[in-house]
């Protein structure tokens, strides 16, 4: 006869698992609730404003010499363990309301897993510990800073310098390189924006921005341009950065998050970058952006080029072919082909 110490445990009965209907019930209640508690999906480093007021946006002239820069990346051969990915950085030039520049950027090439990656850290001279993780996003946000560095330093006085995403770098680089670029720039009368395509900003688990743009429309009509400040980061987060909210068209069905320096005018800064949001094809998101964002990207027929590329070497160094089979073959693509 077993005799049990404590009472026995329980026989465990699986639980009937959410069904859709009960997930896109939740769903709903979290996009209709009003209120909440206000966040960031992706980042904790924010101050919000104790009350989000939207105000009436006026369009400026655009800047004589504007800088955009984005970033691509893409796996080519994955072979579980190891993979090889590559990344890229467009920048763009846009002068005096043309094209002065439109540069898509040299594609490099990592190894990524069983330590491979540090090779990358010491190529590339990325400044973080020793000890960090390296991964494939902090590879492509280094050149991207790297390209924001130089336009900074080739821009003219006046100029802004447009970089997709928020002003806050990959949290494994130290804040202080992000604080001497922009005193460079300060300095040389440069001012650097970040736009986010789809921010994560939340407000009782709902997107932020969604509310306010309904909340503006009923302000300000549908073709109402408006912007509003949202949060400051966080004093032991870096330099001091202000978070805003700005509708930048009459014609944009989507506001978008901007990030600027705190030490400027930012209604002013926000109606210059206003000039530049213009474009039929998406209206309310600057030009010069959505033309970085393009050259950036790392399309398929891309990855199929970097791949035949790869035969080759492995052609030319002796590697048999059924070698680079079963490394890199997807097998769940086999199977769901089949």
């Amino acid at each position: 006869m077993v005799t049990w110490a404590s009472p026995p445990p329980e026989i465990m009965v699986a639980m009937p698992a959410a069904t859709i209907e009960d997930a896109a019930s939740r769903l709903a209640a979290l996009l209709t609730r009003a209120g909440g508690a206000l966040g960031d999906g992706e980042r904790h480093d924010l101050v919000f404003e104790p009350e989000i007021v939207a105000l009436p946006l006026e369009r400026r002239a655009a800047p004589g010499d504007v800088w955009a820069v984005d970033g691509g990346q893409t796996v080519v051969a994955d072979a579980r363990c190891v993979q090889l990915a590559v990344t890229r950085t467009a920048r763009v030039r846009w002068r005096d309301g043309s094209s002065a520049l439109e540069e898509e950027g040299e594609l490099r090439a990592h190894l990524l897993g069983c330590g491979e990656e540090r090779a990358a850290l010491r190529t590339l001279g990325v400044p973080v510990r020793a000890d960090a993780a390296v991964d494939l996003n902090l590879l492509r946000d280094w050149g991207e800073w790297e390209a924001v560095s130089r336009c900074v330093a080739e821009a003219d006085p006046g100029a802004v310098v447009l970089v997709d995403g928020d002003l806050q770098p990959d949290w494994r680089i130290p804040p202080s390189l992000l604080a001497e670029l922009l005193e460079v720039a300060d300095d040389r009368g440069v001012v650097i924006a970040g736009v986010t395509k789809h921010s994560s900003l939340a407000q009782g688990g709902a997107p932020l921005l969604g509310r306010l743009e309904r909340e503006a429309e009923d302000r300000f009509g549908p073709r109402g341009m408006w912007w509003a400040r949202l949060a400051t980061t966080r004093p032991d987060s870096g330099p001091e950065l202000v978070v805003l909210a700005a509708r930048l068209d009459p014609d944009a069905r989507f506001s978008f998050r901007v990030d600027l320096p705190a030490g400027i005018d930012h209604a002013a800064a926000l109606g210059a970058l206003a000039g530049l949001c213009d474009d039929a094809a998406f209206p309310g998101y600057p030009y010069p952006l959505s033309v970085a964002d393009r050259l950036a990207a790392c399309p398929g027929w891309l990855r199929a080029d970097v791949w035949s590329e790869l035969e080759a070497s492995f052609d030319r160094a002796g590697v048999p072919v059924d070698v680079v089979e079963r490394a890199f073959t997807d097998r769940h693509r086999l199977m769901e082909r089949s």
